[in-house]
């Protein structure tokens, strides 16, 4: 069914609001490459749970938006699930086969293991969290306990594409930044952090990275609640965003 909501759009100063719809998207499917099984943790009933799910084109300032919610809002209230930790693994493949997969596609990500550990934190379990190694373009042995709280916010490129993960948010977000932005970003973000060349970068982008987010991320921006233009430096957006986590933690 598909119904009508607003979009709240912030633009750095009087929010923009306009009409759109929610949709749906087909489900996703593909067995869960296991990293391990949740653990008991402190109460934290899922009917409680506020999550937040921050999508938005790579480079687009997504994650900061994520961590300054983190920040500003305390880490013993809000935990934070990255998508990039859940990149399926191909231990099968070669570093050349797994140097050229489309990473940018969402058959790239685990998508069972990522909804089993959003459903363990909405019923008071820690999750172990994977570690990607994106040099080796492999999951590495180490996981991360993710204890719950009372704010799951969930970020990356396509989060607000299935409709399984979709709709267990209670507030969705896409944050937005003009193309050249963006890429310069991942640009500097891939050879500083990922030890990627270039030539590499620039050859990805115009390979999957650009088509892929035309095709797939861009177009999940009518399922958000809230548009946050100009990325994670957008102060005005990001203190209405916080007042209204603080507010709902009382």
């Amino acid at each position: 069914m598909v119904r009508s909501v607003h979009h709240t759009r912030f633009d750095g100063g009087q929010p923009i609001v306009r009409a759109g719809v929610r949709s749906s998207v087909a489900p996703m499917g593909g067995p869960a490459h296991g990293a391990g099984d949740a653990t008991s943790a402190a109460p934290a009933p899922g009917s409680d749970l506020f999550v937040i799910g921050v999508a938005g084109g790579t480079g687009s300032g997504k994650t900061t938006v994520a961590e300054r919610l983190a920040d500003l809002v305390g880490d013993g209230s809000l935990s934070l699930l990255r998508l990039d930790s859940y990149y399926a693994d191909y231990p099968e493949l070669t570093f050349e086969q797994r140097a050229a997969m489309n990473y940018d596609h969402p058959d790239s990500f685990d998508w069972p293991l990522l909804l089993a550990h959003v459903h363990a934190l909405r019923h008071g379990l820690a999750a172990p969290v994977p570690e990607y190694d994106f040099a080796d373009y492999r999951r590495t042995a180490v996981t991360t306990r993710l204890a719950p709280a009372r704010v799951l916010v969930i970020e990356g490129i396509l989060v607000l594409y299935p409709v399984e993960l979709r709709e267990l948010m209670s507030l969705r977000i896409f944050v937005d930044a003009d193309p050249d932005v963006r890429f310069i970003r991942r640009l500097e973000r891939d050879i500083a952090e990922r030890g990627r060349t270039a030539d590499s970068v620039i050859d990805q982008y115009l390979t999957t990275v650009r088509p892929m987010h035309l095709q797939f991320c861009e177009p999940t921006k009518r399922f958000a609640d809230v548009i946050v233009p100009h990325g994670g430096l957008n102060q005005p957006a990001l203190d209405v965003l916080v007042a209204r986590v603080r507010q709902l933690l009382g």
